[in-house]
């Protein structure tokens, strides 16, 4: 039996890592500082459950002893937020991340695995995304991201601390937050959709996203902890537009929601598309394809509006 540790694993993804790796028979500790995540999220797994945070050097230290492998996604995960929490966004992100590494490297083989960010790229208009093109955050979350990239890389050129940073596109499935003041579009339109309310969307809807399904980036993710020590963008490498998504979900849903269409917001990235070459050569293929991934999402969200 392995013994790996979730940083934010009460939240949307780290719950999903949680879920799988106890199905494979591991000890699961998760630290969540619960800020944005829930306990309800872990509710029936066989996971110890310490609520803390990872700004708490001697903590981090103490939930990381023996460990085999860190999944490192706690952080302060809003782009608006962190504009707004500059200095906070720094403190949990980037000395947040220190922490585990440090702690990690106290450990014997206890690999490093960092969930972060597509937002590294920028809007920079050339696509697909390749990891060595040149990084152009524009904001705190982004900059931070990208800093414990270059963490991890030091850490494992420095201390040989085995480390590997996944960029993920856009993650959606069940248990994302719809009711967050910056929800994605997957859980909104759905949750709009099953009660036949308008479905919103800022401009034409012809800017596209790369969608990955969440049980794809648990994968993702068990894979980087066995192999692998650079950073991988992680997408079906497929691009869909906002107006499909929306009809996608209406379609599956027998919707008779109207959609409707507002200004388009300032700052947003028009086109977004990943090579995921590199992480496919280590043996990484996605296997639900948006369809499929979201009739499983919305049969999710559909048995909440039941429960609520």
């Amino acid at each position: 039996m392995s013994k790996y540790i979730i940083t934010g694993g009460a939240g949307f993804i780290g719950s999903h890592i949680a879920e799988q790796l106890v199905k494979l028979g591991n000890e699961v500790v998760v630290l969540d500082s619960l800020r944005t995540g829930f306990q309800k999220n872990l509710a029936g797994l066989d996971v110890s459950f310490v609520e803390g945070d990872i700004r708490d050097e001697n903590l981090v230290k103490e939930v990381i002893h023996k460990a085999d492998a860190v999944f490192h996604l706690a952080a302060l995960v809003s782009v608006p937020e962190s504009l707004l929490k500059m200095k906070e966004c720094i403190d949990i992100n980037t000395l947040g991340t220190l922490n585990v590494l440090e702690a990690a490297r106290a450990n014997t083989a206890c690999k490093v695995v960092l969930s972060t960010s597509a937002a590294n790229y920028g809007d920079n208009p050339i696509l697909p995304k390749v990891e060595n093109m040149f990084p152009e955050p524009m904001t705190p979350y982004a900059i931070t991201k990208l800093d414990g990239e270059y963490y991890l890389r030091m850490y494992l050129d420095q201390y040989n601390l085995q480390t590997a940073s996944l960029r993920y596109f856009n993650v959606f499935g069940p248990r994302q937050d719809p009711k967050s003041a910056y929800a994605a579009a997957v859980p909104i339109f759905i949750n709009k959709a099953l009660q036949n309310e308008p479905i919103t969307i800022y401009g034409d809807g012809s800017q596209t996203r790369d969608f990955i399904y969440v049980k794809d980036v648990v994968r993702a993710n068990i894979l980087a902890s066995q192999i692998g020590n650079e950073t991988y963008n992680v997408a079906l490498g497929h691009s869909t537009s906002i107006l499909e998504l929306a009809e996608k979900i209406k379609e599956l849903t027998n919707s008779k929601s109207e959609i409707l269409f507002l200004d388009e917001r300032p700052g947003d990235i028009k086109h977004s598309k990943a090579n995921t070459t590199k992480f496919n050569k280590l043996g990484f293929e996605p296997i639900y394809s948006i369809d499929e991934a979201l009739e499983e999402t919305i049969a999710f969200y559909h048995n909440e509006l039941i429960i609520n």
